[in-house]
């Protein structure tokens, strides 16, 4: 395996019914390990991110809420998932596995938390799904601690990432690129960087070359330290939360393509799993294993390349 993989058991939120599968991390897990596409040598265990890292991004008075469970009714509604004790040690788990996803990234060329991706945390609340943003708690620490100056998210979940483009809008450093259906969740949407807004239906095609078109724009425009890919499994065209129609083969092309841009560019790539809402919670798990699977023949084609 020439990536290491993020991963703790306690990232199942253990919801149930919800629509929210968070038992997907560890059907994930035990799928790449069955498979034979990981040993269990190729995962580690996070550490919670600490207080410090979670308000580099966050207000200390939503992290006070979060952690000592005084929010309000609307701002729990908000969250659309129930508040728990565990949800706080669940986050707080996945921003730690999103800081050593990005640690390991620098150091080895890739990595991937099996969680995170939770890109609707505002500073001052979450929404969608999303408690405490992982990925920019990540890029902040990272920034902290002089690993890196600049860099790229590149997010191709079904949903804009409302939050990434709040959290770092005005900020020169940082380069936040969207790919979403215009017509879905959230509204208003906060301008990223560069924002791709499809229209309803969009299949494999037509979106792998705007995509490519963008990508093409966006690394000759930016140079990253890092790249952090938010990869959604929601355009899929099963999808209950999405209105897009990529085929499964079209979403494994399209994470070929990010990685593909990421080796070229010499840019250290971590990848955080975030939507996915399959009718089948199996169609969720498949895409985001391949994802994972993506990354390692990205991986290995730059090994490759280094040693000709």
């Amino acid at each position: 395996m020439p990536l290491k993989l993020i991963y703790h058991p306690h990232y199942d939120l253990n919801l149930g019914a919800h629509v929210f599968p968070s038992q997907k991390y560890r059907l994930i897990h035990d799928r790449l390990l069955a498979d034979g596409t990981a040993t269990p040598e190729d995962f580690l265990r996070p550490e919670p991110a600490s207080d410090e890292d979670v308000r580099r991004v966050h207000t200390a008075e939503y992290v006070h809420k979060l952690k000592a469970g005084t929010l309000s009714p609307d701002e729990e509604a908000k969250l659309e998932v129930p508040y728990s004790k565990e949800l706080i040690r669940a986050v707080w788990l996945a921003a730690g596995g999103s800081i050593l996803a990005g640690q390991r990234a620098l150091a080895d060329g890739w990595s991937a938390n099996i969680g995170g991706g939770f890109h609707h945390a505002c500073p001052d609340h979450g929404e969608g799904f999303c408690v405490i943003h992982d990925v920019a708690i990540a890029i902040r620490r990272l920034q902290a601690d002089g690993a890196i100056e600049r860099a790229m998210v590149v997010d191709t979940d079904v949903h804009q990432g409302n939050g990434t483009a709040e959290i770092f809008r005005g900020d020169a450093n940082v380069f936040t690129l969207s790919i979403h259906q215009e017509h879905n969740y959230p509204h208003p949407k906060p301008p990223s960087t560069m924002d791709i807004n499809l229209p309803d239906g969009t299949g494999d095609d037509d979106y792998l070359a705007i995509l490519e078109k963008h990508l093409h724009g966006a690394f000759n425009e930016f140079g990253p330290d890092i790249l952090f890919y938010i990869a959604g499994a929601d355009p899929y065209c099963e999808d209950q939360l999405g209105g897009l129609a990529l085929t499964l083969e079209g979403l494994a092309r399209r994470d070929a393509m990010v990685f593909d841009y990421a080796r070229r560019h010499g840019a250290p790539t971590a990848i955080g799993l975030a939507g996915g809402y399959a009718r089948r919670v199996e169609d969720t798990v498949r895409i985001q294993a391949t994802t994972i699977l993506e990354a390692c023949a990205a991986a290995r084609r730059g090994a490759r390349a280094k040693s000709r």
